[in-house]
């Protein structure tokens, strides 16, 4: 199977979440390609038996580019096995609010551009205090305070669930196999 993922990313946590689904993709047998959806020129995504997308929540909304791609390629999306990898810092948190929040996004996501992925995946972010600049730093570590996570802004704090990402990743290449064979 050959399986294409297309991220977005901000400040980098996206680009390594994508490179991880993509190893496990390899190391399971199949074919993989990632790769960044500001970058995307023509690529025909119907020659890829499935996709995964994935992008990160910033100020409540997902990367313009990763939007653009799920709605240019939203018919072929809709004709074979997809995914979607969410990732944000409210996926990191025990608050059900938190959770729920994250959940929305997504489904706003979802409504906006009329796709309906057949798995989705909530991945925790990362707190990249050294690639902020100074004014989203101020924020971030403001934010953290609240949510009682680590402040120390010379060190970047990350939170995503490798197994769990693993084990995602793993359910979706056996739900793409059978939507292939079914």
């Amino acid at each position: 199977m050959n399986i294409f993922i297309c991220y977005a990313t901000t400040e980098g946590q996206t680009r390594r979440i994508a490179r991880a689904v993509s190893e496990t993709i390899i190391k399971a047998g199949h074919r993989a390609a990632y790769t960044d959806a500001e970058i995307i020129d023509d690529l025909e995504i119907g020659r890829y038996d499935a996709v995964i997308m994935a992008g990160s929540i910033h100020i409540g909304r997902y990367q313009p580019a990763l939007v653009h791609r799920i709605t240019t390629w939203l018919e072929t999306l809709k004709r074979i096995p997809t995914a979607f990898v969410s990732v944000s810092l409210s996926a990191a948190s025990d608050d059900p609010e938190d959770l729920a929040d994250a959940k929305a996004f997504a489904d706003r996501l979802f409504d906006e551009t009329g796709w309906t992925p057949d798995l989705v995946h909530h991945a925790a972010g990362a707190f990249r205090y050294t690639r902020y600049d100074f004014f989203k730093r101020w924020a971030m570590r403001f934010i953290a305070m609240q949510k009682g996570a680590p402040t120390d802004a010379s060190e970047d704090v990350e939170y995503t669930d490798w197994d769990a990402l693993e084990r995602f990743t793993g359910e979706f290449i056996d739900h793409a196999e059978q939507m292939k064979t079914g």
